[in-house]
């Protein structure tokens, strides 16, 4: 994929891989004198082979001889970027953590492991079970990381048996209730733009799906954007680097000091998780949904060229891993074809030479014009997937329907909410008007005297459920999911004008006739509150 972006952008460009069929070397032919080099990215002879022909390295692996790039970048002048000290701290998870912890950002505590059941016992006694272990080197993908869940002594010499001989550290374990990752473009002068922040699925501890932009209450995906640009301006070298997050349960208070940079006190914790120092699985999505891709802002930033837009061109997106679950490709090939029959959808397969269990052979990107339209996009590729209850446990959690017409859709455009079930005969009809343009919707009971922290709590995370806005430090935007709420009040009644008053969403009012009064009075209460909503007579 970035050899793609290059050729788009006429840039001359060779790759050093295994093989001559390699995914890379099947999008573009060397422009001679150029050639692309058969080896690892591990052979010292076979880099500088490479080193020989360019005036910019780059990676898209952080598994390479960071010896050999140093080196080179000594020695013959050539620009390696990000830079081999940089490569170097994020090769090594521990050493990794270690800078981003002198940094002040926000990590779940960590502690270094020795390699015996004694060492393992130690972590287990500082950061207690369930204990995340996992190896310094050489991991990605889930590889490298073991949850032990108990200090019987079977249970840890089976996790040290599973790391191999790797040098290891253990995390605590974080109670997070979202995964999530945000792209951060840094150029060779430091300057970093934040692409929006998206949740992650994993399955097998491998990326599953990748949902665009992440929906939340209140300022977490501003703030994880922040977190994220920090973190790529602690590092040296240009280029796009994958910042994967963890959401803490909404309602913890927290606060940290990001660097020397930004100052959070709010509501929702978000711990940095671990730094990839190149383009990464999650922003795949990006190449479809954004004004500029991962791809090209990486090789703006390391050719000193004006960086793009980092802001989503549509509502919503979806990216879903095409993984392998036997040497046999054949269903990789059926879900691609099925993908192909749906709106929106774009797929990309990778011209891996070999399929096998795990590997990463391709992946389908959705775009939609809302949450709804992307999931119900999404639904059939997950069914597809397989025959067995696994796969239909996947589109009930990630793609869930409504019981019926008249039941709140689980990703409404519009949130239909009345005082109390009284009003249900006046606002059934916005429904039923609803159903038939076949927008979807919620319904639901938000009274302003009988429950107001759920009205309170409902209208300030609004913003999150409707209209997110994602800001860094070039741009912002906003992204639409619920875009209008309809607030029904009779009595006297004053909800939609206190809803009005606490969400930057349009309401509409609409005063329900009571016994007497004929509805003035609901009339007159909204019209008085602070913030006036547009009402429906």
């Amino acid at each position: 994929m970035l050899a793609a972006s290059a050729s788009l952008l006429n840039v001359p460009i060779s790759i050093l891989d295994v093989g001559q069929d390699s995914p890379a070397k099947q999008v573009v032919a060397p422009i001679p004198p150029l050639s692309h080099i058969d080896g690892p990215f591990t052979s010292p002879d076979d880099i500088r082979k490479l080193a020989s022909q360019v005036d910019v390295l780059t990676v898209e692996i952080e598994h390479v001889n960071v010896d050999v790039l140093d080196e080179i970048q000594r020695e013959t002048g050539v620009e390696v970027h990000p830079s081999p000290r940089t490569i170097r701290t994020i090769q090594d998870k521990y050493i990794q953590k270690e800078h981003l912890q002198k940094a002040g950002l926000p990590l779940a505590e960590y502690v270094p492991v020795e390699r015996n059941v004694e060492g393992v016992e130690k972590a287990i006694s500082q950061l207690g079970l369930p204990l995340m272990l996992k190896s310094r080197t050489l991991a990605y993908d889930g590889r490298g990381n073991y949850v032990l869940r108990s200090e019987d002594n079977n249970a840890i010499s089976e996790a040290l048996s599973v790391l191999a001989d790797r040098p290891l550290y253990a995390e605590r374990w974080v109670p997070f209730v979202k995964e999530a990752a945000v792209m951060v473009v840094r150029t060779k002068e430091g300057v970093v733009h934040a692409y929006p922040l998206v949740e992650t699925v994993h399955k097998e501890n491998i990326c599953h799906l990748v949902f665009a932009p992440f929906r939340a209450p209140g300022d977490v995906s501003v703030r994880a954007q922040l977190i994220a640009e920090d973190v790529a301006r602690t590092f040296d070298g240009a280029g796009v680097f994958g910042v994967e997050m963890f959401i803490l349960e909404d309602g913890m208070f927290s606060l940290h000091v990001i660097s020397t940079f930004t100052h959070v006190l709010s509501r929702g914790t978000v711990y940095v998780n671990e730094v990839a120092p190149r383009p990464h699985n999650s922003g795949h999505y990006t190449i479809e949904a954004c004004y500029t891709s991962q791809y090209e802002n990486h090789l703006r930033a390391i050719l000193g060229l004006p960086l793009g837009d980092t802001r989503l061109i549509t509502p919503s997106a979806v990216m879903l891993n095409l993984i392998g679950t036997s040497d046999d490709p054949t269903s990789v090939f059926e879900l691609s074809h099925k993908a192909l029959t749906i709106p929106g959808a774009h797929v990309h397969l990778y011209g891996k030479s070999g399929c096998r269990k795990g590997r990463k052979m391709g992946h389908i990107t959705i775009v939609a014009q809302s949450d709804a339209d992307s999931r119900d996009r999404l639904r059939p590729l997950l069914e597809t997937m397989s025959l067995g209850p696994a796969s239909q446990s996947d589109a009930a959690i990630y793609t869930p329907q409504p019981l019926s017409p008249s039941h709140s859709h689980p990703f409404p455009l519009v949130s239909i909410i009345m005082g109390s079930d009284s009003d249900l005969p006046v606002m059934r009809a916005a429904a039923a008007i609803l159903t038939r343009l076949e927008v979807p919707y919620e319904l639901t009971i938000v009274s302003a005297h009988r429950t107001p922290e759920r009205m309170v709590h409902f209208s300030k995370g609004a913003r999150g459920r409707g209209k997110l806005t994602f800001v860094c430090s070039n741009s912002s935007s906003r992204v639409p999911g619920v875009r209008v709420i309809i607030a029904g009040a009779g009595g006297a009644a004053h909800l939609p004008g206190m809803v009005a008053a606490l969400t930057p969403l349009p309401v509409v009012g609409v005063p329900v006739k009571g016994s007497s009064l004929d509805g003035v009075d609901s009339l007159h209460s909204i019209v008085q509150m602070p913030v006036c909503p547009t009402i429906l007579s």
